[in-house]
């Protein structure tokens, strides 16, 4: 009898536990599906990373922009242009009338390849059984130059076997491959302004972040407010020896590039480092902002790296091509001060181009510092003044 008793107050107890368990899970649970912040982390975030990293993360060129320079307009021309526009990997952005007209789309930056089709194609390829066809390729990027002279090679071939159906005669187009700005393919065209970016980037919003939120957490921000100096000093003292620093940075690795990378600078010397002053202060406004949103440094420190990491790697075009992605993700490349750098200094150092070619960028850039400037000081003075 004594232990059906024992028995039944152990199992009683364990019911008990059980339901107190229970009873704690729900109580979890109820926490977790009112947090609208938990609910994003958890079901929010892998949707957004799936879609984003899906739908970017892929090195397959599609959709490229080009031009023609057809100088034959032939039959044989035509069909060879219909069969290039009506793949996947190319857009025809226009047909061009001359080299000039062809070279500056080039420094526009609004093509990847131009195909120059010679006079005489159609009668070459008839009655000499070859013909050649120039392909122009833009290799400040080796990886996607390549792959479009893969592509466009590859359905040349295609269009050269439907010429040979039901004959005998050996059609040959010969295509002659220049690659514009990078002839010998380097790599470090491409990987030292990505680097660069990234590099300033994540140093500059990272430190001016952790820097203003060390004042907030140690209680000497508030000190400082009352002291003479105005808010927007505090500010500007803060900022000012990570611009001189990050200068110093930015002409390490141009020395670097330069003496130990083999890469040469062919643009303004002073346009580049006046450019990278203008993308320096952008993260340093960009840091401010999350500084003043943030109360403490590892939260400060978490949102720069996750927050600016991520879309620099993604939306600069460093890493992947932009006119992969789908529209709404290229709409948001926009807002990534990277991407507007990575342009700026690609085409300062590799194409030796000047103001006229990179204002756009320029302006854009400096929209968005004074957009984090004046945001970040009307916050600043809110919540510490």
């Amino acid at each position: 009898m004594k232990f059906f008793t024992n028995w039944h107050a152990v199992h009683k107890e364990k019911m008990h536990n059980m339901k107190r368990l229970i009873s704690f899970v729900k109580k979890e649970f109820h926490h977790v599906l009112r947090d609208p912040k938990t609910l994003m982390i958890l079901f929010g975030l892998p949707i957004v990373q799936i879609m984003i990293f899906g739908f970017a993360l892929t090195n397959e060129v599609k959709n490229s922009k080009i031009v023609v320079l057809d100088q034959s307009k032939d039959a044989s021309a035509l069909q060879l242009l219909n069969k290039i526009e009506a793949s996947r990997y190319f857009e025809i952005e226009k047909s061009v009338t001359s080299r000039d007209e062809m070279e500056e789309a080039f420094k526009e930056g609004k093509i990847k390849m131009a195909i120059v089709i010679p006079d005489q194609f159609q009668h070459d390829l008839l009655h000499d059984n070859k013909a050649t066809i120039q392909i122009i390729s833009d290799a400040t990027d080796p990886n996607t130059a390549n792959m479009l002279n893969t592509y466009v090679n590859s359905i040349i071939n295609d269009f050269q076997s439907s010429l040979m159906q039901g004959t005998n005669i050996p059609y040959r187009i010969i295509p002659e491959i220049k690659m514009l700005y990078n002839p010998q393919l380097k790599g470090v065209h491409n990987f030292v302004p990505g680097v660069m970016a990234l590099v300033l980037m994540l140093v500059c919003v990272m430190m001016t972040a952790i820097a203003i939120v060390r004042e907030k957490e140690t209680g000497t921000m508030e000190i400082l407010l009352v002291s003479p100096f105005q808010p927007l000093m505090v500010i500007v003292a803060k900022t000012i020896p990570y611009l001189i620093l990050s200068l110093v940075n930015v002409t390490m690795i141009l020395a670097l590039s330069v003496l130990v990378l083999d890469l040469p600078i062919n643009g303004s010397l002073g346009l580049l480092f006046a450019v990278s002053t203008l993308f320096i202060i952008t993260c340093l406004s960009l840091g401010m902002f999350i500084s003043v949103k943030t109360q403490t440094q590892q939260a400060a420190m978490l949102i720069s790296l996750v927050g600016m990491l991520l879309p620099t790697l993604l939306f600069s075009g460093f890493m992947f091509p932009i006119e992969n992605m789908p529209l709404p993700l290229q709409i948001v490349s926009n807002i990534v001060p990277a991407k507007w750098y990575y342009i700026m200094i690609k085409s300062i150092m590799i194409k030796g181009l000047g103001f006229m070619y990179i204002w756009k960028p320029i302006l854009i850039l400096s929209g968005i510092t004074l957009f984090f400037i004046v945001v970040s000081i009307k916050n600043f003075k809110i919540r510490l003044a």
